[in-house]
């Protein structure tokens, strides 16, 4: 699966002599798109080989991971379950863009208290699935694992070698490691994490095979999830500008980032940068309800 590299023009970029451009994951699939698709490909072929007919996976009211789940087993044939955090979503995902729509592509939806989503690793939790609904083929939140970063390590082309620096926003950091293992040894990975804090170094070490990279922690928001006026306002401005929309968890922040380290001479004229971006469209509609009710500006669909 390839994707095209759009230039991006930005008066910011001229005065700087920084070129930009953008992998344009997002276009990949509607609900699979950009990292989701990369994670899920050898998974999903895993799960035939081995012959379960199930996956199982976690995620929240708005995960992106989730639906393309959902998505995913739907078009192979495979049914779904998902493990929610948040056992007052049982009463209202009909209301819940990203849910409903998983379930409307049959998947399954258990709802659990935060104090048991967190113990979703131990082997105590995962037993008790089990019991629950049988065999199954388990899949970490936010889809990381060894076959992930292995998918991960296919988004950048021969072509991107005449790159100086790629960007990726973070979750769980099994995108950002596929990069880091696929980039060539003169070029510099940036990451953008989404979540506050400097956990990810160690989680993201653990799969890598160089140390080309950094993490930019400045530009999470206050964390995952977290948005404010200044953001919206810019995703809004950037898409009216160039016509490439951005989700308000992990591309946006990120693309706020890039251009602020530009604004502060952060990269040296004639520097080359390929941003990816990781899709996660389908969110927007959720953070709109709930900037409604907080009576902020909306992003622009």
């Amino acid at each position: 699966m390839q994707t095209e590299n759009q230039k991006v023009n930005l008066p910011l970029l001229t005065e700087k002599k920084v070129s930009l451009f953008i992998k344009r994951e997002d276009k990949i699939h509607p609900l699979i798109s950009g990292n989701k698709y990369r994670k899920l490909k050898y998974n999903i072929r895993k799960a035939k080989i081995v012959q379960y007919g199930t996956l199982l996976t976690f995620g929240g009211a708005f995960s992106n991971h989730l639906l393309a789940t959902a998505c995913a087993a739907h078009e192979n044939k495979l049914k779904s379950i998902g493990i929610i955090r948040g056992e007052e979503l049982a009463y209202k995902w009909m209301d819940n863009p990203t849910l409903s729509k998983a379930r409307e592509l049959g998947m399954r939806l258990k709802f659990v208290s935060r104090s048991d989503y967190r113990n979703k690793q131990s082997l105590e939790f995962i037993a008790q699935l089990k019991s629950e609904f049988g065999h199954f083929y388990l899949l970490p939140e936010g889809g990381t694992n060894d076959l992930a970063i292995k998918g991960c390590e296919e988004i950048l082309r021969e072509e991107d070698k005449d790159f100086n620096v790629v960007c990726c926003s973070v979750g769980t950091g099994g995108t950002l490691a596929g990069i880091i293992n696929s980039v060539s040894l003169h070029q510099k990975v940036l990451g953008f994490p989404a979540l506050k804090g400097e956990f990810l170094k160690k989680d993201i070490s653990n799969f890598v095979t160089n140390n080309q990279w950094n993490l930019q922690l400045d530009y999470h928001f206050g964390g995952y999830g977290k948005v404010s006026t200044k953001l919206i306002n810019f995703i809004n401005d950037f898409k009216k500008e160039t016509q490439i929309p951005l989700d308000p968890i992990y591309t946006g922040k990120m693309m706020l980032g890039i251009l602020d380290l530009v604004k502060k001479d952060k990269f040296k004229p004639g520097t080359k940068l390929l941003v990816i971006h990781t899709g996660g469209l389908q969110g927007i509609k959720g953070m709109n309800e709930k900037l409604k009710k907080k009576n902020l500006p909306l992003i622009n669909l």
